[in-house]
C-alpha cells in the first residue's frame, strides 16, 4: 500500500470532498479526525468514496466506554482508529475486543505537538523517548495493532519492538514547509528511512495552491510503497 495518508480535517464537506478527490489517486489512506467527525458524524464518511479511511478521533475514556464507541464505529468500515495509549492497557484492550479484527487499533503514544517540557507540565519527568517506550510496551501488550507517534521516536521503537508493529507517523513536514503547531517532525524522505510504515500529512497538502500535486510529489519523494 502507498506509504501517504493525507490528513483531510476540515468543518467544509465540499471541501473536504473537494480536497478528497484531489489527493486520492496519490494516498494510501484518507485521515478524518475529530474535527471532521465532530462537524459531520459517522455519515460525513461518505465523502471518502471507498477510500480506505484512518479515522483519527484517539478515544480515552473508561474501557466500557471506549468499547462502546469502538463498537458503534465498526459499521463504518475504517480501516485505522485510534485510541490513546494513555488511557491504560484495560482500555486498550477494550477497544482491541470490540473491534473484533474489523479495524486495526493504534495507540498514540505522544502528540507531536509536544515537547519534553510540555509533559514535565502534567508530570511526566524522563523526556518524550521515555514515555514513549513506555506506552508504546503497555500499548503492544494489550493487544495494539500498532502505534502513532513522532518520526523522532521511530528507530528506538523499532530497535525495541522491531518490524511487527505498525508505525503511523504524523507530524511531517516537507522541506521549507511552516512548523505550525508540531514540536517533533521530520520530512517525509527522513521519517520513511528512519522505518515508518505510513507518514500522515496535513496542511503542506491541503493548505497548498495545488493539493493533488503536493501529495503526488510527496509520495514520489518517499519511493516505493508499503508492501501489503
Amino acid at each position: 500500500m502507498n506509504r501517504l495518508i493525507t490528513a483531510i480535517d476540515t468543518p467544509d464537506l465540499d471541501r473536504a470532498g473537494s480536497l478528497l478527490r484531489a489527493v486520492a489517486p496519490h494516498s494510501g489512506l484518507i485521515k478524518l479526525g475529530l474535527e471532521f467527525f465532530s462537524a459531520h458524524g459517522p455519515a460525513g464518511l461518505a465523502v471518502a468514496a471507498g477510500k480506505p479511511v484512518f479515522l483519527d478521533l484517539k478515544l480515552h475514556d473508561i474501557p466500557n466506554t471506549v468499547a462502546g464507541a469502538v463498537r458503534a464505529l465498526m459499521p463504518l468500515g475504517v480501516d485505522m482508529l485510534t485510541v490513546h495509549a494513555s488511557g491504560g492497557s484495560a482500555m486498550i484492550r477494550a477497544a482491541v475486543e470490540a473491534a473484533e479484527q474489523k479495524s486495526r487499533i493504534l495507540a498514540v503514544t505522544v502528540l507531536t505537538s509536544i515537547d519534553a517540557a510540555a509533559l514535565a507540565e502534567t508530570g511526566v519527568a524522563g523526556g518524550t523517548t521515555q514515555q514513549v517506550l513506555r506506552l508504546a510496551r503497555l500499548a503492544l501488550e494489550a493487544g495494539a495493532d500498532g502505534l502513532v507517534c513522532s518520526a523522532h521516536e521511530i528507530s528506538v521503537l523499532r530497535d525495541a519492538f522491531g518490524t511487527k508493529p505498525i508505525l503511523v507517523v504524523p507530524g511531517i513536514r516537507p522541506a521549507g514547509s511552516p512548523l505550525s503547531d508540531q514540536a517533533r517532525v521530520m520530512t517525509p524522505e527522513q521519517a520513511v528511512a528512519a522505518g515508518a510504515d505510513y507518514i500522515v500529512v496535513g496542511r503542506p497538502i491541503t493548505n497548498a495552491a495545488d493539493p493533488g500535486e503536493a501529495a503526488r510529489a510527496i509520495k514520489e519523494s518517499i519511493g516505493q510503497p508499503f508492501p501489503t
